[in-house]
């Protein structure tokens, strides 16, 4: 039964760093589409792949939150 914690927290601690470094690198997306539209000589196709990267970030982002948070029955 240990085993099973100590897996269990392991792969939750693996999540969170995921998680954090998920979050860090859509917010550094996030300056880097703010950077290149601000500037305006910025590529539009390289935009686009940001901003869809972005997006799947987001959504790989929201799936960790989603199993990091437990589920409460009210």
């Amino acid at each position: 039964m240990a085993v099973r914690d100590d897996e269990a927290r392991a792969a939750e601690a693996a999540a969170r760093e995921e998680l954090a470094r998920l979050r860090e690198e859509h917010r550094d997306l996030d300056h880097a589409i703010e950077a290149l539209e601000r500037v305006g000589a910025g590529d539009r196709l390289q935009i686009q792949r940001f901003k869809k990267r972005k997006l799947s970030l987001k959504d790989r982002i929201s799936f960790l939150e989603d199993q990091l948070t437990p589920d409460i029955i009210a």
